[in-house]
């Protein structure tokens, strides 16, 4: 069970999903974690509010002694750091193992999820945008497969939404 919590007390955990703003992008491969991270937060019971210092929409929850907040930026994609950045600082997190990132990756068939803690950007502008300002490697990156692109298609095929078959 989850309880919306205010937020007072430092959080334990953020849990970001990167995407980008506004209607055109709702359901691409690029807003996959931001999907997810309404996901989460309506699993929760909780839905995310605008939070414009920290350039996000955002819920903190409650799940046993665990603060989580869930969150994702109104920033484009290659943007992420400002939005982290400023959402580590209002909620007291100081550690990169502390943040949670979930993105899509073109590197893992559809659908297809890979955990891995710290690394390279590779390739991936949101990473390297949230590597440049929170000044970590170490925070948790939970890969969601989008496949590759058609040659010669990537950022219309990260644009673009998926087919029935794959989503």
């Amino acid at each position: 069970d989850y309880d919306e919590v205010s937020a007072a007390a430092p959080a334990d955990l953020l849990v970001v999903g990167l995407g980008n703003p506004g209607m055109q992008y709702v359901g691409t491969r690029h807003n996959i974690g931001a999907d997810v991270i309404e996901k989460l937060a309506h699993r929760a019971g909780a839905s995310l509010s605008p939070a414009p210092r920290e350039h996000s929409r955002a819920v903190r929850v409650q799940r046993g002694t665990l603060t989580i907040v869930f969150a994702k930026p109104d920033t484009y994609m290659n943007r992420s750091g400002k939005a982290v950045a400023a959402l580590c600082q209002a909620h007291s997190i100081n550690e990169g193992a502390r943040i949670v990132v979930v993105h899509d990756e073109l590197d893992l068939p559809p659908g297809r999820l890979k955990l891995k803690q710290g690394g390279g950007e590779a390739g991936h502008n949101g990473l390297r945008s949230i590597v440049q300002h929170v000044q970590s490697t170490d925070f948790v990156r939970v890969r969601i497969g989008v496949g590759k692109p058609p040659k010669g298609q990537g950022p219309d095929w990260v644009l673009s939404r998926p087919d029935l078959e794959q989503a």
